[in-house]
This record gives structure tokens, sequence and C-alpha cells, in this order.
């Protein structure tokens, strides 16, 4: 399975992600010239190699009108450190407009790139422009974006987005984030790091601080990281085919590069919840309706067995297979819908293979098709549902549909 880690061991920023991603491209010339004719006023995009604490990477360039944007961290003795351009930090050079939510999704609309790079970078402008207003308190068509307005974070924006649509990853998982501590100048004035935006942004995510003074997360980065990445925690056990190296362009005492690895990770494993309890007083009918209820509210399966109990009573030991997001609310339905006092819990992990469900024709009508693979295993299973309903439309038997399937 195609897999992307990006390692955010630095905080992330646009232009960090779009130079570590650059470096994984097939042509990384192309992409710059596509950058660089999308039209975007005065934006000039520029890969320059970049090398911080003896790591060779690449820096972004990204200038308006000739002029790279630059952020300030405040700092209780006199280091000076500028990390990307300072998406959040605006000091009101006379090329920046403020943009609105509608301006932006106008700009993107206007660019020749794919549909879906369109709505990947509306959907990653959408959660910067929710998190600004929820932040100013101000509904969303009233937010005017200072800092991430501006054209260069535009192209941050753009440029991740057409990368993550060349690199194609089946599965994109990234470390927990370093957003670093202390803090950072806006226009609004000094604000703590992460800033609120950022924060707002990174609710559910794995996030630290701390360890270095100064902003190491823009919001334009943690839109990016919240948009793309499905799963956050340790790198996989993947087959590296490259590794990219963004660089920010701050220094400090360790080196300040996003690292992308692209590579096939074997199967995949996700963490899992169990929820069980025992029942001696409950009808089977109502242990039924239980399961029902629990299925139906997004269990990923649930099961019973026969147990023996105290005083040799019979009883059920009824489980639940769950994420374990869900686990709170499913462990209530089980309060809800069955007598016991009392839920075990454990996490864990498990193993599962790529599932997908495909559509095939027979003569006799559509079939669907669950396909699972990793691991080094491939298998295929007709949808038992879609069997039964064309064995009884056609009176032939369910082997004698499989085999036409089969042969098809």
């Amino acid at each position: 399975m195609k897999t992307l880690y990006l390692e955010c061991a630095m905080g992330a920023a646009g232009d960090m992600l779009m130079a570590a991603l650059s470096e994984l491209s097939e042509d990384r010339n192309a992409f710059l010239e596509k950058m660089n004719s999308l039209g975007l006023p005065g934006v000039r995009v520029e890969a320059e190699t970049a090398v911080k604490c003896g790591v060779t990477g690449t820096h972004m360039k990204v200038t308006v009108d000739g002029a790279e944007e630059e952020s300030e961290d405040v700092h209780d003795h006199d280091h000076h450190h500028d990390h990307d351009h300072g998406h959040h930090h605006e000091h009101d050079h006379g090329h920046h407009h403020h943009a609105s939510p509608a301006d932006i999704d106008r700009i993107i609309d206007g660019l020749d790139v794919s549909d879906r790079v369109k709505s990947d970078a509306k959907d990653v402008y959408a959660l910067i422009a929710d998190a600004e207003s929820r932040v100013h308190g101000h509904p969303v068509s009233e937010i005017h974006y200072h800092e991430v307005g501006t054209m260069d974070a535009v192209a941050d924006v753009v440029g991740v987005c057409l990368l993550m649509e060349e690199i194609r990853a089946d599965r994109v998982v990234a470390s927990p984030i370093h957003v670093g501590s202390g803090h950072v100048k806006c226009m609004h004035g000094i604000l703590p790091v992460p800033a609120p935006a950022t924060a707002l942004i990174l609710t559910g995510v794995p996030t630290y601080g701390g360890q270095v003074k100064g902003e190491l997360c823009t919001p334009t980065g943690a839109a990016l990281l919240k948009h793309f990445v499905s799963e956050f925690g340790d790198r996989p056990v993947m087959a590296a085919k490259a590794v990219g190296y963004g660089m920010g362009k701050k220094d400090f005492e360790r080196a300040n590069c996003l690292r992308a690895f692209l590579g096939e990770s074997e199967g995949k494993r996700e963490r899992i919840t169990r929820l069980e309890c025992n029942l001696d007083d409950m009808t089977g009918e109502e242990i039924g309706f239980a399961m029902e209820r629990l299925f139906s509210a997004g269990a990923r399966d649930v099961y019973t067995r026969a147990i023996g109990m105290k005083k040799g009573r019979p009883g059920t030991e009824l489980n639940v297979i769950c994420l374990p997001d869900d686990a709170d609310a499913l462990a209530g339905l089980m309060m809800k819908y069955t007598t016991t006092l009392g839920i075990r819990r454990q996490d864990m992990s498990r193993y599962v293979l790529d599932r997908k469900i495909e559509t095939v024709s027979t003569p006799w009508g559509p079939v669907r098709i669950k396909t699972a693979e990793g691991m080094g295993v491939k298998k295929r299973k007709a949808e038992y549902d879609d069997l039964a309903e064309l064995a009884r439309r056609t009176g032939l038997s369910l082997e004698d549909i499989r085999r036409e399937l089969e042969i098809e």
C-alpha cells in the first residue's frame, strides 16, 4: 500500500510541506513551472537548497512582487528566528490585501488545476475560516484572512494540494505535531503559541510543545495536515522509496525540517476497542435487539458467546468491537439496552487488510464484490445480499451465480 508518512518533529508550515513533498515529485521542475504559470498575482515560487544542522533539504522561496514574508517570534533574549513566510504574522506590506473566504474561493476556482485540487484547497481554507471565525467571534462570511489570505499562503496551499494529487498515496500518516512554545507577534498583538486559530484547527490531533521557543506550526500547516492526514502516530513499518526534506527558515538547536517518507507499507494496524459484559437475565430476543442497536450505532462487530455463570446459571457474554472514539457512546447503549451494571473495556490493535467494494455485471444483474488486500494477500468475495436477491429472482442456486462470477 502506497504510504506517505510526515514527520512533524519541528512542526509544519505550508512552505515546509510543499518543499518536502516537492522532493518526492517525479519531476520537480515541471511542478515549479506549473506553480509559476498559475497566474497567482505577483507570485513566484523557487526551490532553494538549504542546510540546517548539517542536514540538506529544500526551502521553497515564495515571493509576492519580489518580497518574501517574514515571521517574528517574541523572545526573552536576543535570538531572532524566522520560520516560514509568517502566514500568521503580517507586517502589512503594501502588496497585501485582506481576502475574504469568497475572494479566496474565487481565486482557487479560476486556477488551471483539476477539480480535485480545487476542492482540496477550498476545504483547507474552510478549516482556517472556521477556526478564525470562532476565535474572533465573527460569522465566517465576515472573516477577512490577514496572514493566510496573502498570495504566498494561497501558493503554499495550492502547491501542497497539487503534490498530494501527484503522489496519490493510499494512506497518509503523520507524527504527533510539535507546535513550539512561547509567544508570537501578529497583527492583533502578541499571542501565545500555538496561536488560537492553530490550536482550534488541531483539536483532536496529537500535539506537544515546550521543547523549543517559537511558533513551529502555522494555521496553514495545521489545516493542510488536518485535511490530508488520516491517522497520527508512529511511523508505520514501511519500505521507504524516497525521503523529502522541507526546511523552515528559522535556525534552532535542532534541524528545522519536516520529513516526508514515501514507500510501501504492508497491511495496516489500527487501534480498536473491545467492550464486553456478562448477561444472565435477558431473553434471546432482547439480546438480539441490543445487538441490532449497537450495529446501527457504528459498532464494527457485535457477537455473543455462551458462558456458565455463578450457581450454575447459563449466561451470555456480549462483545462489541469498535473504534476507540466510539467506545463511550457504545458503552452507553450497552447500559441502556441490556441489564448489565458494568462493562469491561480493552484497548488493543488489530491488523486489517485494505478493503474496497466494486460492482460487476452478471447476465442477471449487478453484484457487489468485496476485495481486500495487503500483507501479501488478496481476497475477493461477493456480497451475500446481492447473491441472495439474484438467486430469489432467477431460481438459480447461490453456487450457480458464484460460478458465473468466477468466469467473469
